[in-house]
């Protein structure tokens, strides 16, 4: 995928939109990680007579992780809780997105001291991407 907007990661799924989806949750509870929302942009569009391919946004974290953070800045809470997008191209091909923890934080200029956390969402968003996509890490 070229042309991505600063700041996002993008999978290549091997399994179709809602399946892709169903294992971004799994992977997600099975963390520990508490799902907020699961929103349906597909569904959305088609109540308002309108088209759009499959897109779903799933909503999640955890206070442990996302606190420590929105202590250090507490803007960073319009980015938290953390963000996932199925979707499916033009081409049918099917991608999970999420917004890259170190952007986020340099987006709201966190301190050094809070980089350990960041990476460790980091490599939790990273896995739960490849759980969902089917991919390996």
């Amino acid at each position: 995928m070229s042309d991505l907007p600063a700041g996002l990661s993008c999978l290549r799924s091997r399994h179709g939109p809602s399946e892709t989806m169903d294992r971004l949750v799994a992977s997600v509870t099975a963390r520990g990680m508490t799902i907020f929302a699961r929103i349906d942009h597909g569904a959305g569009a088609a109540e308002a007579g309108l088209s759009l391919r499959p897109t779903e946004l799933l909503l999640f974290g955890h206070a442990r992780s996302g606190t420590p953070l929105m202590q250090a800045a507490q803007t960073i809470g319009i980015d938290l809780p953390l963000k996932a997008l199925v979707w499916q191209d033009g081409n049918g091909v099917v991608w999970v997105g999420f917004n890259e923890p170190d952007w986020i934080a340099c987006r709201h200029g966190l301190a050094p001291d809070t980089i350990p956390a960041v990476q460790a969402i980091h490599r939790a968003l990273t896995e739960i991407g490849h759980e969902a996509a089917g991919s390996s890490t």
